[in-house]
Order: structure tokens, then C-alpha cells, then sequence
């Protein structure tokens, strides 16, 4: 018997994030997932009067294929899927699969490459800037595991977290934007953490369910050479199949100048992809209330409440500060009290203090008024 909550994160995904319309076509991406969702959402995109157009990968099959990839195939490829794109008014992507390391032993060279050719035609120039897109993850056992507990009481954390009241955290947003878009200088502090810089003129961003699934985020990018300081990431991540942990950067003008972790050698080498991986593209407000702890997937991880994320690579172009890259790393840094706290200023105003935010009108996004 199909989980009722299936149809309820598919009705979601279809009506409250992309919004489907009658006639529109959507291109569905399933990976490494079962068919229920993947049923369930054709039927809702039908009942929204839409065209579903469904592609199905099995991770180990991909995982074979990134080994051999070229560039003349990934042209090819990225061209004729481009063009695919183009026709469609939204794209849902859920990923899943038991093995979170199944991509691990690809190469440096080829996630670039693949990256820079295919990833960059298909998602960069068409899917991102001209389609209504949710991307998400599904349950699985070795979810469970990362996240460390049963699979049956991660299927309940998860569809909590997945299928929030999402209007209401995006009003509770409001103030937090308005807050966002009239401060220049921004302090961050915590254990071996003291990084300033400015957002001066940027928008903010919010994140309620329209883009990812788990959502929670209000973003923006700070000013690209106005970075100074160093900050810890106490959050282990999950990058192209490799994990990452206690990483460290160092900051002047704007640029890592010094990065170290547990994967030293490997991190500075991302870092080195291109100018643009050594400065920062975004800033993040992490504020899901059901999210209180990591599980090496940063789709969940850069949601948790009392966290932010300070991410080497590309800006997003409605947060624009002028970094290109071909990556986009979001690295995390909870600031709750069981991860050693710390405190976040705004033009010398405490916003947020051990991951619970402090002036009156942001009280409604700390967790006990967004649960329920």
C-alpha cells in the first residue's frame, strides 16, 4: 500500500513549488529512486492539466558513464538536452539512491569536466535561469544511516521536514529580508570563526519551498573583494562523492588564501578549479525548524535551523555580485549551543545569537513558531 504522504510531497512539488499550469510542460529527473514518487508526481502534473516528460537513471549506470565521458560527447549531450530544456516551464529533480559515495571514485578532472561542458548548457544557461525547478532528495536506508537512525523514523523526520507549512515560513521571511537588504557590514563569531564582509545593495532571497525541498534558506551574496577573516565550518560535507571536514579558511580581500580540512590536497584542488572557487557567491540563513543536526546531504544540512552557509564558487544571478565558477559549494557552520555557538551582528545589531535569532520582529522564525 502506497504511503499517503507521497501523493501529499508529490501535490507539493507539482502545485505549491513549480506551480504547474495547464499545457505546460515538465521535465521530471529521477535518480536512483523508486517508481512511487516518480508515479505519483506524473499523475499530479496531469491533474494540473500539464505534460510530463519522466527520465529515470540508475546511479551505478551514471557512475560508469562519468568514468568514460568526453567533451564531444558532452557537447552533444548538453546541446540536444539544452534544446530539450528550453521547451519546458519547469523541472523537478529528486535524487536518491542507498550509496551517497556512489560517485566518489570519479575523478577531479572528469566532475569538471562534466561540470564546466553538460552541467553548465543544460543547467547553468537554460535550467536555472529559465524554469520554474524544485530539486529534492528521497528517503532511502542509507539516508537513515548518514542521518543515524531507523529507516522508519527517518520516513517520518523526512516527509515533517519536506512538507512544512511553507507560506508560513515565507511570511515569517519578511522581516529577515527587509533586515538583509538595508545592512552594509555583516560580523560573524563562533569557535575560531571572526569573518566580516559587506552585502551593502544586495537583494535577499527567500527560500520557502519554491526552489528545493527540504527549504528553509534566505540568501544573498556578500561583495565580492570585501571578505576579510577566517572561519571554521564545524559541518562535515559531502562533495562529488568525497566527505569533507573541518575545514578552515582565511580570508583578504575577499579571496581564500589559506584552506585546510580533512582532504587538504583535494579541497585546495576544487578550490583551484578557476578564479572564481577561491571568493565566495552566496551567503545563507538557515532557518527549517525540523532540520537540527547534519547528515552529509546539503540539501537537508544548509536548511538547519540556526546554521548558515558560506559558499566558495558561483553566485546565483538574482544575487549577483559578479563570481563565475564552475562550482558552487555550500559549506556549512551551525551556531546552535551543541555546536559551540556563536553570534551573527548586522551593522553592529545582534541578529542572532547561538542560532536563535534576537530583535523582535525575527522572533518568528526561530523553530517552536515555524513547527506545527
Amino acid at each position: 500500500m502506497k504511503d499517503p504522504r507521497i501523493n501529499k510531497l508529490a501535490d507539493v512539488l507539482v502545485n505549491f513549488s513549480c506551480k504547474v499550469q495547464s499545457g505546460e510542460k515538465v521535465w521530471i529527473d529521477l535518480k536512483g529512486i523508486d517508481n512511487l514518487l516518480g508515479e505519483a508526481l506524473a499523475d499530479a502534473v496531469f491533474a494540473a492539466g500539464g505534460l510530463p516528460y519522466i527520465r529515470v537513471t540508475d546511479n551505478k549506470i551514471q557512475r560508469r558513464l562519468m568514468m568514460g565521458y568526453t567533451k564531444e560527447q558532452l557537447d552533444w549531450l548538453g546541446e540536444t538536452d539544452a534544446a530539450l530544456m528550453a521547451q519546458c516551464a519547469c523541472y523537478i529533480g529528486v535524487r536518491g539512491g542507498d550509496n551517497a559515495f556512489e560517485l566518489s571514485d570519479i575523478t577531479q578532472e572528469q566532475n569538471k569536466l562534466y561540470n564546466a561542458t553538460y552541467g553548465h548548457l543544460v543547467h547553468d544557461q537554460v535550467r536555472v535561469p529559465r524554469t520554474r525547478w524544485v530539486v529534492l532528495r528521497y528517503p532511502s536506508p542509507g539516508m537513515a544511516q548518514m542521518a543515524q537512525m531507523s529507516t522508519a523514523a527517518f520516513e517520518d523526520y523526512y516527509f515533517d521536514v519536506c512538507t512544512l507549512d511553507y507560506a508560513k515560513m515565507d511570511q515569517a521571511m519578511d522581516a529577515l529580508k527587509q533586515r538583509m537588504e538595508h545592512t552594509d557590514k555583516v560580523r560573524i563569531t563562533g569557535q575560531g570563526t571572526d569573518l566580516r564582509f559587506s552585502i551593502k545593495g544586495q537583494p535577499a532571497i527567500k527560500c520557502a519551498g519554491a526552489l528545493n525541498i527540504p527549504d528553509g534558506e534566505i540568501f544573498t551574496a556578500p561583495l565580492k573583494h570585501s571578505v576579510e577573516g577566517t572561519l571554521a565550518y564545524n559541518t562535515p560535507s559531502l562533495y562529488q562523492g568525497v566527505r569533507h571536514e573541518n575545514i578552515r579558511f582565511t580570508f583578504e580581500n575577499g579571496k581564500i588564501v589559506k584552506a585546510t580540512g580533512s582532504r587538504e590536497d583535494l579541497l585546495n584542488q576544487i578550490l583551484d578549479s578557476d578564479e572564481g572557487a577561491r571568493y565566495i557567491g552566496e551567503f545563507a540563513i538557515g532557518v527549517n525548524p525540523y532540520i537540527t543536526a547534519p547528515m552529509l546531504d546539503t540539501l537537508f544540512d544548509e536548511k538547519i535551523a540556526g546554521s548558515f552557509h558560506f559558499t566558495p564558487g558561483r553566485c546565483y544571478d538574482n544575487a549577483y555580485n559578479g563570481n563565475a565558477s564552475t562550482i558552487h559549494w555550500d559549506l556549512v557552520c551551525i551556531q546552535t549551543p551543541e555546536y559551540g555557538g556563536g553570534e551573527m551582528w548586522f551593522d553592529e545589531v545582534l541578529i542572532r545569537k547561538d542560532g536563535r535569532f534576537v530583535p523582535e520582529d525575527l522572533q518568528p522564525l526561530n523553530p517552536e513558531h515555524l513547527k506545527g
